[in-house]
């Protein structure tokens, strides 16, 4: 199957909808609910629960996995890592978002400590962020990307999947996923004055990329999860921002964009391209 035409996308979502997969998400204080709605949404079926007592009951029960490190701190990392564990013992996809790495030392140590456990099928971050999993640092303020490279984030997404036997997606002004093998960039067919604006002034968007991610990956495999989750989220957004260019009102319209939207939503303002990573990342 050609994954550039985006055909496939329309199976992908009537599956999410049909099935309406349960998603566990241990996430951060600042998404939780944003990362729900935008789950419920789409058609999933979120719970978001972040206790170590429930990963024995929860993990078995769940379709997929997403682990979110923005507000990490010790209590948090042990219940990733346990969720991570108990995923690849029973076989469940895991999403994980590394918020911040290379912004501070115990950020990156928690991501790459989840990485190496063996546990996660897709990564997700920023370009600082992805960096940093790649062994380089200086790339992220706060929890945003310092700046962006287009022909370095894709062969970061190449380095990273490679590294950890993942699939990897860095997303930006143009998305790059591979699973260590192939890359493939994602864009929007028209520039967006909109949404160059209004997405600065909102916050939890990549998070809720990652969250859509885990809602695909429950019902398909990881590569094409990663790209459909991305795409989709991509022409969501666009779609809002020309319904409202605001960050309030934009914020509310992502959640009806994805309740309505349909493979050739997507496929009318995005494109998929293979692509060939140059230099080094």
């Amino acid at each position: 199957m050609d994954l550039q035409d985006m055909v496939w996308i329309d199976s992908v979502l009537s599956m999410v909808r049909l099935r309406r997969p349960l998603i566990h998400n241990i996430t951060n204080f600042v998404v939780m609910n944003t990362t729900a709605n935008a789950l419920l949404a789409l058609g999933a079926s979120p719970i978001m629960s972040h206790s170590v007592e429930d990963l024995d009951d929860l993990v078995p029960a769940a379709d997929a996995i997403v682990v979110n490190i923005g507000t990490v701190d010790d209590y948090f990392a042990y219940s990733m890592l346990k969720a991570v564990q108990l995923a690849k013992l029973y076989k469940k996809p895991v999403v994980l978002d590394p918020v911040g790495a290379g912004a501070t030392k115990l950020r990156t140590r928690v991501a790459l400590m989840l990485l190496n456990s063996g546990g996660v099928s897709v990564v997700r971050g920023n370009f600082g962020e992805m960096s940093a999993l790649a062994g380089e640092y200086g790339r992220t303020k706060g929890v945003e990307a310092a700046f962006y490279e287009s022909g370095k984030a894709a062969r970061l997404a190449l380095e990273v999947a490679s590294r950890y036997s993942v699939v990897a997606g860095v997303t930006g002004p143009i998305d790059y996923v591979s699973d260590g093998k192939r890359v493939f960039g994602i864009e929007l067919k028209k520039s967006s004055k909109s949404l160059e604006q209004v997405i600065e002034r909102v916050t939890g968007l990549g998070c809720m990329v990652s969250a859509l991610i885990g809602a695909f990956i429950a019902v398909e495999e990881p590569l094409k999860a990663c790209i459909a989750g991305i795409a989709m989220f991509k022409a969501v957004s666009l779609y809002a921002a020309e319904d409202s260019p605001y960050p309030g009102s934009f914020h509310v319209k992502l959640y009806d964009w994805l309740y309505r939207i349909d493979g050739e939503g997507i496929r009318s303002v995005i494109k998929v391209d293979k692509v060939e990573p140059q230099g080094e990342a």
